[in-house]
């Protein structure tokens, strides 16, 4: 029997069937264990190759198989107990990062190296003599950490714990050091030669000895106690943060490698930089400092420095400065015209502020921006709010806009923005204003007489030019700064008057401010000049009420009395209101007298009309058009007649887009307007959830199809002022508006003419667009409006019947067209054999039915145009 129990044992030793079977109270760590393979990088092999621990397939760990373990990786796996790792003693890496472990002993694993084990629950971490260079094990619970035995130790992270002490001492090999956010008092650091990193941020140490450690470059103390830091011998320092602290002094002297220093929110009065020569970003935002000098660090990109008592501050060296927050501070004025890289400003919250120089020619928008500085120092950049004194800003002529806005969003009623930058520092700001007069009764202009509105004025410094257009009140008002300026009343019809003084000029600050000028407009001879238009307000959609706005003008120096005349399609409209009331009205006609209308007045009728729908009798739908004709008549003979008449063809249309741009004249114009005026129209609509304020549309006017200088302003729905700049940039600007954003009462508009150049011949096209800023938000851009001047039917681009076959002809209700090749359609017209046009399928891709039941027997052509040009064809309605 004995020799059988021996044979058995011998036989269990060679199979290894009795091998030692290591225990795994977690099941989980086991599993995890039991899952590496080569497929995976749970494990890896002494030899640094992934393999798979369980190696004989028996469902077990031996102790045989798991010396043979050399990494480990159960990282994210909710193990929450580690016993039977002791066994794998040729461990030389281990990760058990964000596990549910709450005690850890790597005593017996003395060849390990790498320990990362943050993200747990860890209470207890037990080291013995391990030869351990990298110890991880932040955010624990940690109230004690002994590291005695790891005298090889370089690397520790051990913040985010509850250590109240940690003591270093015998880890003198230690090359970064992580110990933030925890309850240090006292962290003891001589003789650690080797460190070059230290984080001991958020802890409540009252002192920090850093002598001796020649070695380190960087530096992390913020948010402790520290009055003092003494930094002498840290010659290789590169980054230095130390803010939030209680610092009232810091030696700075002999730092020359120092590319990042954070002082924010001590107590400094003073701060030295000589010999920071390398120094690119710098916060000392929040202390006592009132005066510093920059000059010695040129290659800062990155500077705050508000919420200090500063009275001034140089900038002028910094021509690599990228971002600036200056604000809460007490300075009267700020020059950044030498800082073309400048992207980034805030300079709000400073009660003394009066000027600012932003010309550089490379700003970009000033928007809301938010500015990391490298990592340590974050905030959210406002701009230049809450400066009560700041009468002026300078700045590109691309940023106007974008600095009017915000000038006016901050309710700077009294600041001035501009493209005139001769700046003197903390200079005053200087105001040209007064009135214009009509002398009708050619005595002298008084108060007596009619204000002149909408005169337009030419300002320039002998460098710049711009344009103002005043409102309707025949008041004026421009800000300049210091410097002399030209200022040139325009009008429109230059011989119908006399201006005294034609121009003036004024010099700042020789002149007194405000310099006051009132300008008296004297009629020459007899001139009777009316002009008539019809605006739509909204898009005309069957079944619908449509507004609409007739706007009549004296151009002229007499004062006229007569009667405005609108021709409309009375079968399928009808009148729901009118303001003023109707004088006359019989089938397709409506008249309004008026009387004393004066030079340079202009008057409007607003009138609603209703759309019948697509099942009234006669029907209308989408495409159709709605012709209408506005004149105004008087007694006296007109030196233009051209504009007392004013055609409109209104399109209908199911949808429509609430900001909108419109040339009136339509997008075919008889080449007779060449050199005349066109008339356009912006509607802008507030779909937001706010009222919007300020308001500002922009359009860019093409000067190879324009002539800018005779750009008129003909209505609007809310008060405004024009501006002029960059030689085409035209602004409507809509201050304080506060535009509600109820569908009732959200919508406005802008009408102007203008006239085209007169070296423009037939085929020719021209198109206008507009950038519609609602407050602070993303300009919203409207369509295209394109025109062409040519004959309502030009010759066919391409062979009509080679791309489209259309039935039945003669048609009756429907017309079907068929398309036979390749061929993108844009948009279908159908006209009438005077020219006119009676349906309009503008933006359509595909139409392959056109409802002709409302049209009247006759002749028609069908207009097709498409990616390949435009062609006609004929065809009869029953």
């Amino acid at each position: 029997m004995k020799k059988i129990y021996f044979l058995i044992l011998v036989l269990c030793f060679i199979n290894g069937v009795c091998a030692q079977v290591i225990n795994f109270p977690d099941a989980k760590f086991k599993a995890k264990l039991l899952e590496a393979s080569t497929d995976n990088s749970l494990a890896f092999n002494t030899d640094g190759v992934n393999f798979k621990v369980d190696a004989n397939n028996d469902g077990e760990i031996e102790v045989s198989e798991a010396i043979n373990v050399g990494q480990l990786y159960l990282q994210g796996t909710e193990i929450s107990n580690l016993t039977g790792v002791e066994n794998f003693t040729n461990l030389v890496s281990l990760n058990c990062q964000g596990n549910k472990l709450t005690n850890l002993n790597i005593s017996n694993l003395l060849l390990l190296e790498y320990l990362e084990c943050s993200y747990n629950q860890l209470e207890n971490l037990t080291f013995g003599a391990n030869i351990l260079k990298d110890l991880q094990c932040y955010n624990n619970k940690l109230t004690s950490l002994d590291l005695n035995n790891l005298i090889l130790l370089e690397s520790l992270n051990c913040n985010n714990n509850a250590l109240s002490q940690l003591d270093v001492q015998q880890n003198r090999k230690l090359i970064n050091l992580n110990c933030n956010t925890n309850k240090i008092s006292n962290l003891n650091l001589v003789g650690l030669t080797n460190l070059r990193s230290l984080n001991c941020n958020e802890n409540i140490l009252t002192n920090l000895n850093i002598n001796g450690l020649s070695s380190l470059t960087s530096i992390e103390c913020s948010i402790n106690k520290l009055t003092n830091l003494d930094l002498n011998e840290n010659i290789s320092l590169q980054d230095l943060d130390c803010s939030s602290n209680q610092l009232t002094n810091i030696n700075l002297t002999g730092l020359s490698k120092l590319y990042l220093l954070n002082l924010f929110e001590n107590k400094l009065t003073t701060l030295d930089l000589t010999g920071l020569s390398e120094l690119m970003y710098l916060s000392f935002f929040d202390n006592g400092i009132e005066t510093i000098d920059l000059t010695n660090s040129p290659k800062i990109i990155d500077l705050s420095g508000g919420k200090n008592p500063l009275v001034s501050i140089d900038l002028a060296q910094l021509s690599n400065l990228e971002t600036l927050w200056l604000g809460n501070a007490l300075i009267h004025s700020l020059d950044l015209s030498n800082l073309n890289k400048l992207t980034g400003v805030n300079i709000s919250d400073c009660p003394n502020l009066e000027s600012i120089n932003l010309k550089n020619g490379s700003f970009e928008d000033l928007n809301y921006l938010e500015v990391e500085l490298k990592d340590y120092y974050k905030t959210d950049f406002s701009n230049f709010s809450n400066c009560p004194k700041l009468k002026y800003i300078c700045g590109d002529q691309g940023e106007l806009e974008s600095i009017t806005l915000k000038t006016v969003g901050y309710n700077y009623t009294d600041c001035i923005v501009g493209g005139y930058c001769s700046f003197d520092e903390g200079g005053a700001n200087y105001t040209i204003k007064g009135n214009n007069r009509l002398d009708t009764n050619k005595n002298g202009c008084d108060d007596s007489d009619l204000p002149a509105a909408n005169v337009k004025f030419i300002i320039s410094d002998g460098i710049e030019t711009g344009t103002i257009v005043t409102n309707n009140s025949g008041n004026y008002s421009i800000k300049v700064k210091e410097g002399t300026y030209s200022v040139t009343p325009i009008l429109e019809n230059k011989d119908y008057f006399t201006i005294s003084p034609s121009s003036i000029n004024i010099a700042f600050p020789t002149d007194v401010t405000p310099f006051i000028q009132n300008f008296c407009i004297t009629p020459i001879a007899i001139h009777n000049d009316l002009e008539i238009t019809l605006i739509p307000l909204e898009a005309a959609r069957p079944g619908f009420d449509t507004k609409y706005k007739l706007i009549y003008k004296n151009k002229g120096n007499t004062v006229q009395s007569g009667i405005v005349n609108l021709t409309f399609e009375d079968i399928v409209l009808d009148v729901v209101t009118s303001n003023p009331f109707i004088s006359y009205q019989n089938e397709n006609n409506l008249s309004w007298d008026f009387t004393n209308l004066k030079p340079f007045e202009t008057r409007e009728i607003a009138l609603t009309l209703n759309l019948n729908g697509p099942m009234e009798i006669p029907a209308v739908v989408n495409g159709a058009i709605l012709r209408y004709k506005a004149a105004i008549n008087t007694i006296d003979t007109d030196e233009n007649t051209n504009d007392n008449t004013f055609y409109f063809d209104h399109t209908v249309v199911g949808s429509l887009d609430p900001n909108d741009k419109t040339c009136l004249e339509g997008d075919v114009i008889t080449p007779s307007l060449i050199g005349e005026y066109v008339h356009y129209l912006i509607r802008f609509e507030n779909t937001g959830t706010y009222p919007a304020q300020n308001i500002v549309v922009k359009d860019m006017i093409d000067l190879s199809k324009f002539d800018i200088s005779t750009l008129i302003p003909t209505s609007s729905s809310h008060s405004f002022v024009t501006k002029i700049s960059e030689g085409n940039k035209v602004e409507f600007i809509f201050e304080n508006i506060n535009l509600p954003f109820d569908d009732t009462n959200n919508d406005g508009y802008i009408a102007f003419k203008i006239k085209t150049l007169p070296t423009l011949v037939t085929g020719d096209s021209f198109d206008n667009e507009a950038n519609i800023y609602f407050d602070y938000n993303f300009p919203v851009l409207t369509n295209k409006a394109t025109s062409t001047f040519k004959t309502t039917l030009d010759k066919s681009d391409f062979e009509f019947s080679n791309y489209f076959s259309v039935y039945p002809n003669p048609a009756n209700e429907v017309l079907n067209i068929s398309v036979q090749k390749d061929i993108k359609i844009q948009s279908i017209s159908i006209y009438d054999i005077l020219g006119q046009l009676v349906i309009a399928l503008p933006n359509i891709k595909d139409a392959s039915k056109i409802d002709v039941s409302n049209l009247r027997t006759g002749n028609y052509f069908l207009k097709i145009k498409a990616d390949k040009g435009s062609s006609s064809f004929k065809f009869i309605k029953k």
